[in-house]
């Protein structure tokens, strides 16, 4: 891994594929221990959490669905505090446990509002899976039930994660360079 340059930014390498892999595989078997004998539909949130969510299912030895919903929060680097439903959920969750499986969890800006969206829906339980968590950023009092990774309050790209639209490819992690 070197360092790489995003529009006039530059990003060093920060988790490699390998760590990032070896998490995933945990987090799917810590849930499927809790749902063998269920088959919970896993919500991911568009357009971070493809390459996680594609691996995570790989991963995952039981049965299950899936579905997608897309919010936005972000502008360059920065959350803008609000979040705005760009696409809702297509499939009824009403008696189901879902969990809710995000890339990144930082602000929590995010995920308090795709909470209050999946407990509209009269889910049976919910639970949320993260493979990325930032404690320091987070000052919300709604409990992350899985944590893949925590890390820094530092702004990161790749493994599906961007800096305006670009860099979701990458398959390691990078952290914004900081002079």
């Amino acid at each position: 891994m070197k360092e790489i340059d995003i529009l006039g930014k530059t990003f060093i390498p920060y988790i490699a594929f390998e760590e990032i892999e070896h998490a995933i595989i945990n987090m799917a078997n810590k849930i499927y221990e809790e749902y063998k004998d269920e088959v919970p539909v896993f919500v991911g949130v568009l357009n971070g959490v493809v390459m996680f969510m594609s691996d995570f299912l790989k991963n995952y030895p039981g049965q299950c669905e899936i579905s997608f919903l897309k919010l936005a929060s972000y502008e360059g680097t920065a959350s803008t505090g609000k979040v705005c439903v760009q696409m809702d959920i297509p499939v009824s969750l009403e008696g189901r446990h879902v969990i809710i499986l995000e890339d990144i969890v930082d602000t929590g800006n995010t995920l308090v509002e795709l909470h209050r969206i999946l407990t509209e829906k009269n889910v049976k339980s919910l639970k949320i899976a993260t493979l990325l968590f930032k404690p320091d950023a987070y000052k919300k009092d709604l409990k992350v039930d899985l944590i893949g990774l925590s890390i820094p309050d530092k702004f990161v790209v790749g493994y599906g994660l961007d800096y305006d639209g670009y860099g979701r490819n990458l398959p390691d992690i990078y952290q914004i360079k900081s002079y």
